[in-house]
């Protein structure tokens, strides 16, 4: 049986307070952010409601290993990815063991149940040239131009998570040092430059751009809309689109193309990984590691473009 996945499950009433008792242990604990939270929240949400509906339990604490494979395969059947279906594991056997530690479980039902295999497909990368293209395609002669250049040379610039450059504060930034601050996921804080060519159109959209936006207004916030607050991450998301279509680049892009450009970038000139690892925020460099692998495809299609052998 197939749940409408468009049904918001947060409308299902049973094990509300078992959940929310799971989130707040989490947030306390390793302070998590509102986001992951909501998508552990969701994952275990969409649980119970299969579990009720096709199973008949009504009780997460119930639950025996059968049922979590019996999930699992219901994930399979509805084509989900297996990395998505590697995340809603890797929820469970978190709310599990939690349960378990407090002793509300004698067993834990996730116990031996193995993750699919999840195939590491290279992301989307940007060439430099394309880049440029796109982080100069607001007209900066107008003041929402500004703030879009700014924003673009930012993102890419630092390699900052769309998440850390909509809600940034005036106070994160100092343009005499040279350097933006931001809190990343699980609420660790690190300093990144922003490099010459960011730090000066943060300025200049400082100068020229921020004051007429906010015709008199007060905002604590870095880049305004026109109502005088932050945008969006789905706003800065359709600027993107915008902008790709008038730079010409003919490539599928999201704000987070610009990061994986950012680390890219960073390595094809000779940074070491565990820079780009901090400079990312990656608590593992196992993650980081992905872009060796993209630097390194870049420079085989070089050879086999350029070398006479190749």
């Amino acid at each position: 049986m197939r749940l409408k996945l468009n049904d918001n499950p947060m409308n299902f009433k049973g094990n509300v307070q078992t959940v929310d008792y799971f989130c707040d242990s989490l947030w306390l604990e390793d302070g998590l952010s509102k986001n992951t939270l909501s998508s552990y929240r969701r994952d275990l949400f969409m649980f119970s409601r299969w579990l009720e509906e096709v199973k008949n339990i009504t009780d997460l604490l119930k639950v025996t290993n059968g049922d979590i494979l019996g999930y699992l395969a219901y994930c399979f059947d509805c084509k989900k990815k297996s990395r998505t279906t590697a995340r809603c594991l890797s929820v469970f056997k978190r709310f599990y063991q939690f349960l378990l530690r407090e002793g509300k479980l004698r067993v834990d039902p996730s116990l031996n149940i193995e993750a699919p295999k999840i195939s590491k497909s290279l992301p989307s990368i940007l060439l430099e040239d394309e880049v440029s293209r796109l982080v100069e395609a607001p007209d900066t002669n107008t003041t929402i131009g500004l703030r879009d250049r700014a924003m673009l040379e930012t993102l890419y610039g630092s390699g900052l998570r769309v998440s850390e450059l909509v809600p940034l504060k005036m106070n994160q930034i100092s343009l005499s040092d040279g350097i933006v601050r931001v809190m990343g996921k699980g609420a660790k804080e690190r300093v990144l430059p922003l490099g010459e060519q960011t730090s000066d159109w943060i300025t200049r959209y400082f100068q020229e751009g921020r004051p007429t936006i906010l015709s008199g207004r007060l905002s604590d916030d870095v880049f305004v809309t026109n109502r005088g607050s932050s945008m969006s991450r789905q706003a800065f998301w359709n600027l993107i689109q915008k902008y790709v279509l008038v730079s010409g680049v003919r490539k599928k892009v999201s704000p987070h193309t610009l990061r994986h450009a950012f680390a890219t970038h960073l390595l094809n000139h000779g940074a070491d990984l565990r820079s780009v690892q901090l400079l990312l925020g990656h608590s593992d460099v196992s993650t980081t590691q992905i872009y060796t692998h993209v630097a390194r495809e870049r420079l085989k299609n070089l050879h086999q473009q350029h070398h006479p052998r190749g």
